[in-house]
């Protein structure tokens, strides 16, 4: 069974955070290990209170974790703070010297939180995008892209904008503007190196109505325990953003109202 490290906040509910991203884990039948960032107080519909894990015990558990355990994908979610999100590139400095090269890491850049409350301090963004460098795959929704860019992304364009800045500017190897947040069809915009080139895809949509929060973990999660299947990054991306539509009509219709993804 492959493994798969989740770093991330944890959410009470269970449908969000590291706790969500360990049950997409298990649906992938991919065994799931975490470090958690920050613990947070919130019901599903706000997010009451964030309380930063101080650095050192975040780079404590993952270096006595990856001591032991070599992730085959890497998913980095909520870091609250800028101190955090170094302790987060310290700690992964060990996955540098593994057999084969470091493993995919897949990186969801969750910079707010449905309700607005801010998930990361502004002063922690430089070091979230110095993260990105490198990264197999970054999924900014479209607030998201336009903050970490300063590229507007109301249009097609301008989230290809935004896609090649994180390509070409902060080194990600590959970017899916996630496009749930647009009026109209929920496209998304996969873009990846190809040797001096990028391509850009757009992936269409579907939308499926619900109420459910912590759809941007789930996706990003489930692209990790694809990647550690060793799918390769476009099919993982396709799986993935299937299971998330999948995960929400299961939602609606055995859980209408709970706020959270019915995953199979």
């Amino acid at each position: 069974m492959p493994l798969a490290l989740t770093i991330a906040g944890s959410d009470p509910t269970g449908g969000a955070g590291l706790l969500a991203d360990v049950q997409v884990f298990r649906a992938h039948e991919v065994h799931g290990s975490g470090v958690v960032t920050a613990l947070t107080v919130q019901d599903g519909r706000k997010v009451h209170q964030v309380l930063p894990v101080f650095p050192s015990v975040v780079v404590g558990q993952l270096r006595a974790l990856l001591q032991q355990l070599r992730p085959d994908a890497v998913k980095i979610g909520m870091l609250a703070t800028d101190d955090v999100a170094r302790a987060v590139a310290l700690g992964l400095r060990a996955l540098d010297a593994a057999p084969g090269g470091p493993p995919p890491v897949v990186i969801d850049p969750v910079l707010f939180a449905s309700d607005g409350t801010p998930l990361l301090e502004r002063r922690g963004w430089p070091a979230l995008l110095e993260l990105c460098r490198g990264a197999a795959l970054v999924t900014p929704n479209l607030q998201e892209a336009e903050a970490l860019t300063g590229r507007a992304t109301e249009s097609a364009e301008g989230c290809e904008e935004a896609a090649l800045a994180l390509i070409a500017e902060h080194g990600a190897r590959a970017v899916l503007v996630k496009g749930g947040h647009r009026a109209g069809a929920p496209d998304d915009l996969l873009a990846w190196r190809a040797d001096d080139d990028v391509v850009l895809r757009w992936l269409p949509g579907e939308r499926v109505e619900g109420d459910a929060h912590g759809t941007g973990c789930a996706l990003s999660a489930a692209i990790a325990a694809r990647l550690a299947w060793g799918e390769d990054l476009l099919d993982a991306a396709l799986g993935a953003r299937a299971f998330v539509v999948e995960a929400l009509r299961r939602a609606e219709e055995r859980a209408p109202g709970a706020r959270f993804l019915v995953y199979p």
